[in-house]
């Protein structure tokens, strides 16, 4: 979209607000709200002046000017503002025109150019499946005399004996057993048809949504794949979108990959592929579940740079709650055809040669999508630069439900780390495949590593509600 269009748009639409945003480090979004009235052409080119160091992980405050610069072509209409409103995603600059080394939305362009520039492929694509919970009430405390969580929803398994107001009205899903039922255990459909209309207006193709696994409203909405940084602008748009249309129909959602225990967490499986000019990379018919030479050797990167690289694609303490064996968590380092026991699985059913690709199933939805995709990018170039071969490595293939395994079988299986830290550990000790390309800097890693170990330490200080259950009467 031009410039122009994006100036006719707001003429035709009567858009009285331009809401301006960027992603932070975490992966939230912060906007900006400017009178449609001041914007101009020439705002386009000067972009909106902020104050940076109010950002955690940004700038400190004796060099806080920052400026955003919209991207037109990620355009769409706020669907839940009362005024008209047009948002604008944005990539971060300096005063001097600098683009920000610490803008995630930078670090994905910056991925995208690199491509292009070492001549394997013109287009990396990726399609997120980011799962997600709707609940009815959230409460929760954390404080030096009390701790506490507790979540509800109205098709959860543990309010069949529930009494309520007019008579329990039964159909509840039971734990494991949401993988997906019709209505009326099914709750939702009604709430995520309109998330996904919602979607469709903001520019995403829709493929299909359903309930997920887990008791207590898990669902999914799967998005059409794009390119990595428009993937990226899409995650955010369906997260907004996602969670506003939770509250107007009185609930909550949420992407936090495990807020329940003893059940199916949310995870964010990601699949992407290898373009050039419009042609598929990752096809080799006949081959290996039809895979080419490149994405065998895209998945060795992957695989071998897991440790470090699930400290962008899995970044919360929360995320190691999920990643444990018997909930379908892929916490295997190998790669299989149609197996959803492995880390990297390639989907054989129905795949078309411009189909062709690799999922890699481990990340989740705290990852910032800007910063988690530019970095298995590049952990999948480096290991078609390097010729990393997976099996050579022990990688697989394993075409077998590996949680059937035998405990010797098991042992000769890699795993992912067991928490946040030690994947920060993994980090500080391998990232050369971020930086050696100019797309992620030494100081964006030192950084990120400091304010996710601050995150871990946190978590780690304080008491837990458990430890009462187990130490209180020692």
């Amino acid at each position: 979209m031009s410039v122009q269009k994006v100036l006719d748009t707001i003429k035709e639409k009567g858009i009285e607000w331009v809401d301006f945003r960027f992603t932070d480090i975490g992966g939230k979004s912060h906007h900006l709200s400017v009178p449609a009235v001041e914007v101009e052409a020439e705002t386009f080119e000067t972009g909106v002046a902020f104050d940076g160091s109010s950002i955690t992980g940004f700038r400190g405050i004796e060099e806080s000017d920052m400026v955003m610069m919209p991207d037109t072509d990620s355009a769409f209409v706020d669907p839940f503002t009362a005024h008209p409103t047009l948002v604008l995603l944005c990539d971060i600059y300096t005063p001097d025109g600098v683009r920000y080394d610490r803008d995630p939305r930078s670090i994905a362009v910056k991925a995208e150019e690199y491509l292009k520039t070492t001549g394997l492929g013109t287009d990396a694509y990726f399609a997120p499946e980011s799962e997600f919970f709707i609940f009815d009430d959230v409460r929760y405390e954390s404080g030096m005399n009390k701790s506490f969580y507790e979540v509800d929803s109205e098709e959860a398994a543990w309010n069949t004996g529930r009494k309520e107001e007019g008579g329990n009205l039964a159909f509840k899903t039971g734990v494991k057993g949401g993988y997906f039922p019709v209505a009326p255990t099914d709750t939702q459909q009604d709430i995520r048809s309109e998330m996904c209309r919602l979607l469709q207006e903001a520019g995403l193709r829709i493929e299909r949504h359903h309930h997920e696994v887990a008791t207590a409203g898990q669902g999914e909405i799967n998005f059409r794949f794009s390119t990595l940084t428009k993937t990226a602008d899409n995650l955010q748009k369906y997260k907004y979108i996602v969670q506003n249309v939770a509250r107007q129909y009185g609930k909550v959602a949420t992407f936090m990959p495990k807020p329940l225990f003893g059940d199916n967490g949310s995870g964010m499986h990601v699949h992407q592929s290898i373009f050039n000019d419009g042609n598929p990379l990752f096809y080799e018919k006949g081959a290996y579940a039809n895979l080419s030479q490149m994405a065998i050797y895209y998945i060795g990167g992957i695989l071998h740079h897991a440790p470090s690289l699930i400290a962008l694609t899995n970044p919360s303490t929360n995320s190691f709650k999920r990643l444990v064996p018997g909930y379908e968590a892929p916490v295997n380092l190998v790669f299989s055809k149609g197996n959803r026991s492995a880390a990297v699985r390639i989907p054989i059913a129905a795949v078309t040669p411009k189909g062709c690709r690799i999922e890699f199933r481990t990340p989740d939805s705290t990852a910032n999508p800007y910063l988690a995709f530019a970095a298995m990018l590049l952990a999948g170039l480096d290991g078609i630069k390097n010729k990393i071969d997976p099996t050579a490595l022990g990688y697989g293939p394993l075409d077998k439900n590996i949680y059937e395994l035998s405990d010797e079988e098991k042992k000769e299986i890699r795993s992912v780390p067991g928490s946040l830290e030690e994947a920060l550990d993994a980090l500080e000790a391998n990232h050369s495949f971020l930086t050696e390309s100019g797309v992620f800097t030494e100081d964006f890693i030192a950084n990120f590593i400091e304010l996710k170990r601050a995150e871990a330490k946190a978590v780690a200080i304080r008491v837990h509600p458990h430890e009462y259950s187990l130490y209180f009467g020692v």
